[in-house]
């Protein structure tokens, strides 16, 4: 029977969507507050199923953290471009951080930024994972900064503008997780774009 159905996956067992509901719990009440037969019931599986393809709440938890940054992240990643001037590209990376923190008033904020950031303190697996997704977005930040002319040799190297800018995308998400509305937080992401500008080396405040 198709090797026991993939492994005791239910019929019409879609996986992805399974990935979304636990994406969604674990965001709203982070990875402590999110019980196995809670997962269980939102992602429509049974516990044994649960087990069978995640080997337990851990490997799930993963699991919906690659998910999300798959779904969720890549896309305000993509508004780094370069589709724009740096300032264009930079406001547009901003906007894509507010509209994904604070889309969902039930789960505010950012599954990695968030929920992963405060389970990893006891666990080493999460602590690499967290590292792990923070350096992936600072070196796309860095990409970006480097195709607009930033010198690697300037007195604020690309990596670490890059750093700057990524805490303050954090920040953003951290604020909304506390329920800041966009339009509070939008002064704040604004004034980023204006202040990581005024390091570029070419002290140009549009440069491309």
């Amino acid at each position: 029977m198709a090797e026991a159905r993939a492994r005791g996956r239910p019929r019409g067992f879609d996986e992805g969507r399974a990935l979304d509901a636990a994406v969604r719990l674990f965001r709203a009440e982070g990875y402590d507050g999110a019980p196995v037969d809670r997962l269980c019931r939102e992602m429509r599986v049974p516990r044994a199923t649960l087990y069978d393809l995640f080997g337990g709440k851990e490997g799930l938890f993963l699991a919906a953290v690659a998910r999300y940054a798959d779904t969720r992240i890549a896309p305000v990643l993509a508004a780094l471009g370069p589709s724009g001037t740096l300032r264009d590209d930079l406001a547009a990376f901003y906007d894509a951080v507010l509209a994904l923190a604070t889309a969902d008033r039930e789960a505010p904020g950012c599954l990695v930024s968030c929920a992963l950031a405060d389970a990893a303190g006891s666990n080493t697996g999460f602590r690499a994972e967290l590292a792990a997704r923070y350096a992936a977005m600072e070196r796309r930040i860095a990409a970006r900064l480097m195709a607009a002319g930033w010198d690697v040799q300037a007195a604020t190297q690309p990596k670490a503008a890059a750093a700057l800018a990524a805490s303050i995308a954090r920040g953003l998400m951290l604020a909304a997780r506390s329920g800041t509305e966009a339009a509070q937080l939008r002064p704040t992401a604004e004034a980023a774009v204006g202040a990581l500008l005024a390091l570029h080396p070419e002290g140009s405040p549009g440069h491309g």
